[in-house]
Parts: structure tokens; sequence; C-alpha cells
């Protein structure tokens, strides 16, 4: 579980296809607080950590499913490609953003960004399918970050990025036609299942 609040900017430092995809990815954390089998939220993918080292940099494996690849932007990563990064959520912490499982639902397509003031403002197109999640003033993950939503209208919605997370997540190289990792809101999805059973 997590928070959507990032805490790194991590690199993929290696891809290796090992029936399942292997990526190595380098990181600021502390190695040495992380154990072997812990949860790393990688772009707002929920990832088990499979292995760790510290030579040229600080850096943890990974190994993902084809389901995963097939869900998620992960299909796009490359060497180089930057990563928000987040621990697991442990007992006591800061509740800063919104409960985040990891578990991508889609991908949201960038269709327009403009300047704000300092601020960025950029329309997503959400699937179909989970257009129907996302609110105004409502909470989603967009690529493990805990953002708010400013409008909606039809499956586009509009988000406000201020400089801070712009600085403090890849946000700040967002473009037009990039594929983002969306998880709705947990409460959303609760909400729509109670309905749905009711009615059968």
């Amino acid at each position: 579980m997590f928070t959507g609040i990032v805490t790194d900017i991590g690199t993929v430092l290696a891809l290796e296809q090992q029936g399942d995809l292997r990526a190595r990815i380098g990181t600021r954390y502390d190695i040495a607080g992380i154990d072997i089998g812990a949860s790393i939220a990688c772009d707002g993918v929920c990832l088990t950590v499979i292995a760790l080292g510290s030579a040229p940099q600080n850096w943890f494996d990974v190994q993902i499913s084809a389901e995963s690849v097939s869900k998620t932007n992960i299909a796009g990563w490359t060497v180089g490609h930057p990563l928000n990064l987040e621990r697991a959520l442990k007992v006591g912490d800061e509740l800063g953003g919104h409960i985040v499982s990891g578990h991508v639902d889609g991908l949201a397509e960038v269709v327009a960004v403009r300047r704000e003031g300092d601020s960025t403002r950029v329309t997503f197109r959400a699937p179909h399918a989970l257009a129907g999640f996302i609110a105004p003033k409502g909470s989603v993950a967009l690529n493990g970050t805990s953002l708010t939503v400013n409008e909606v209208e039809g499956t586009d919605f509009g988000i406000n990025f201020i400089p801070h997370t712009q600085s403090a997540t890849t946000w700040g190289t967002v473009a037009v036609g990039d594929q983002i990792n969306l998880e709705v809101d947990t409460m959303a999805r609760y909400v729509a299942r109670l309905r749905d059973w009711a009615k059968m």
C-alpha cells in the first residue's frame, strides 16, 4: 500500500527478458534499509525487490510479469528512463496523498499541456471503462503520483501541476502523447462494485 507521494526519481539501468522481464533501477534510497521482497512503486506499479546492490550506484532489481507489462506503460521503458519511486507505507507514516494500491487499472494518454502561471495544466484521456471512476476534486494516481482532478469532460480530465510537483517527480517533462499509468481511487471502485451488486 502506498500514498502516491513520490520520494525519489529512479532511473532504469538495465532491462533483460528472462521469461519475465527483469529491470534494474537506480535509486537514491539507502539500500541497507530495503529488504529482499519489499514492495516499491515504480511509476505507480507495485513491484517486488529481488536483488540489491551499490555499484556503481545504489540499485534494486525487480521481476515484472507479462500481465504487468501488458496493462501498464512498462513496455515503453528504456535504459535511462526516469521513474517515480515510492516505498511502501508503514504504520504510523503520514498519509499525505490518498490510499494507492500500486495496481494499475489502465493507461491514460496526455492530450494537452499548457502553462498556467507558474503551474502546468495537463489534460488526460482515460479509457472509457475507467472514465466513470474519475470525478472533479476526486483523487487519481498517475505514474504513482497522488493528484487531484480539476475538471472532467467525457473521458478527458485535467490536472494542475504546481512547480514543486514538477521538480520532485517526472512530471516536469510531460508531453502530449505520453502513456500514463492510471489507478483510479479505491473508494470509487468499491462504490461502483456495490452499486452493480445491488442491481443483481
